[in-house]
């Protein structure tokens, strides 16, 4: 689809017909759809919420429906049987909360009466959930005489809203498993099957008996099956950049992805059309996806948060997500809060992921809505984030330290008493990597040099500051600057012709407030 003419903006809309008939512009996900029905029967994806997952699943229940007029102009069109059509049956979990067996219960049997009508199938006789499904499979198959295509829209979501209740969790899980386990003796009557949702429960607690299921959640070809691509910004969309900065677009909203380095990373849809309809940057995708579970849980772990862009996982890790089994890895990874960097193989059947934030979006969202559960009050950390980057715009090193200083006697001596996280030494780098990171600023963590590694790097405004962190027992050793000059952590900047300010910071264990804040500047040189 290329046009200079601007059409409609399809924001939330997750209807395949209204997008294609209501002039709205459409990326076109009809080759991945060609390759899903014809390579395999049995499918999960997990992504990220509001990727597009109900609207991959719609698309695919209007091309069994055979609705060719919807279809004309794409991938797909001259590729498929439009005389055949097959009864889709789609259930969703994705609206409303459900608290008990007995809410769920309710809900899965509406659905399947739902269904029926759709079909024009007689009304069920009442068994167990299991059987009412299986018989809805059976009946809309005898009755269309062609195998039915299942298509299940937030499979876990009635879980994860009980997340932080575990007995309510396994409940709700063990309800969801009933349900599910009807697909196994279904097999004779089923076309096709699609599960999707944010999370990967293993196949042993939600899936049992359902062995043949495929997960194409890190499957390279399927990397944009859902979220848009730069070369999709850039076709389908170019009536809408006009001037945005496109480098901005691309460091705010790119960088899912799903595989290696020679993976296609996406923009979440969200986001990207909330831009295009604003004309301004924000966290539109975090300000309406962030499941309060995941910053409670962050909270309870202590998370290192300078670490979060560049942890390490094994694919168990990634994959290591149930109610009594939630690694940290695993849970940035599938609600999009980290997403896959680098992928190594040291040798066969082990797989390292690099994850990382994804763009500057999440970076500084994420490590904003983590400054309380650090102990910053939400009001001072706004606060002093505006005083923070006005320093950075007026190159104010000295003022920086009074500030930082002011921004660890924010923290209430009584949240370090009662808060387990204060146990950890990391939580001093953690306070100061995240008050910068929530600026959206340049920031390296960890910058590797040929000598060694310096804490954390930012490069804003024309200027670059080095920092490194040492934690001491109560009074200053100057150590972390004496580092800094010995390590010769700003050698690879010199060329820029940028200001460098070399800072060492040192904590006091004890004090629990900044005890030294040493700088050395090294102005550009001249050019001979």
């Amino acid at each position: 689809m290329t046009t200079k003419n601007r059409l409609r903006l399809p924001i939330g809309i997750q209807t395949f017909s209204e997008i294609r008939e209501g002039g709205y512009y459409y990326v076109d996900k009809t080759p991945h759809i060609e390759r899903l029905v014809n390579q395999n029967k049995y499918y999960f994806l997990s992504r990220p919420r509001r990727f597009g997952k109900s609207l991959l699943l719609d698309t695919l229940r209007c091309l069994f429906d055979g609705h060719q007029d919807l279809f004309e102009g794409l991938y797909i069109y001259d590729k498929w049987d439009w005389q055949i059509k097959h009864p889709v049956i789609r259930l969703s979990f994705g609206s409303g909360v459900m608290r008990d067996r007995g809410e769920l219960d309710v809900r899965i049997r509406d659905q399947i009466q739902v269904a029926r009508n759709d079909l024009g199938l007689p009304p069920a006789t009442r068994t167990d959930i299991a059987g009412e499904f299986l018989a809805l499979i059976r009946d809309a198959h005898d009755q269309y005489q062609q195998p039915v295509v299942v298509l299940i829209d937030e499979y876990d979501k009635p879980i994860l809203d009980n997340i932080l209740d575990p007995d309510k969790a396994r409940e709700l899980r063990e309800g969801l498993k009933n349900l599910y386990s009807a697909l196994k003796d279904a097999d004779p009557h089923l076309r096709m099957v699609l599960l999707t949702g944010v999370s990967k429960f293993s196949k042993a607690s939600l899936f049992s008996g359902l062995n043949n299921l495929r997960d194409i959640t890190l499957s390279p070809e399927y990397a944009t099956v859902c979220g848009y691509t730069d070369e999709d910004i850039d076709r389908v969309f170019e009536p809408e950049l006009g001037a945005l900065d496109r480098d901005m677009v691309r460091d705010w909203y790119n960088g899912y992805r799903w595989g290696g380095q020679d993976v296609t990373s996406v923009y979440n849809p969200f986001d990207v059309l909330l831009l295009f309809d604003e004309k301004k940057f924000g966290a539109y995708w975090f300000e309406t996806a962030t499941p309060t579970f995941l910053i409670d849980i962050l909270k309870q772990r202590g998370i290192f948060t300078p670490a979060l862009d560049h942890l390490i996982a094994k694919t168990q890790l990634l994959n290591q997500f149930d109610v009594d089994d939630i690694s940290t890895e695993g849970l940035l990874f599938q609600t999009g809060y980290l997403t896959i960097k680098d992928v190594k193989e040291p040798k066969p059947g082990l797989q390292l992921f690099t994850l990382g934030f994804p763009n500057l979006e999440v970076e500084s969202s994420l490590n904003d809505a983590l400054l309380p559960a650090l102990g910053v009050n939400r009001n001072d950390a706004q606060t002093l984030q505006i005083k923070l980057l006005d320093l950075l715009e007026n190159h104010d090193v000295k003022g920086l330290q009074s500030h930082l200083q002011a921004l660890f006697a924010s923290i209430p001596h009584d949240w370090y008493r009662n808060n387990p996280i204060a146990r950890y030494e990391g939580h001093y780098a953690s306070v100061f990597y995240s008050h910068f990171a929530a600026l959206a600023l340049n920031i390296t963590v960890e910058d590797a040099s040929n000598h060694g590694r310096v804490d954390m790097t930012v490069d804003y405004g024309g200027h670059i500051y080095l920092f490194e962190f040492k934690v001491v027992e109560q009074l200053p050793e100057g150590k972390a600057l004496a580092q800094i000059i010995e390590k010769g952590y700003a050698d690879k900047y010199l060329a820029r012709g940028k200001p460098i300010h070399l800072v060492g910071v040192e904590f006091s264990r004890e004090k629990r407030e900044i005890v030294a804040f040493d700088v050395q500047t090294l102005e550009p040189t001249s050019p001979a």
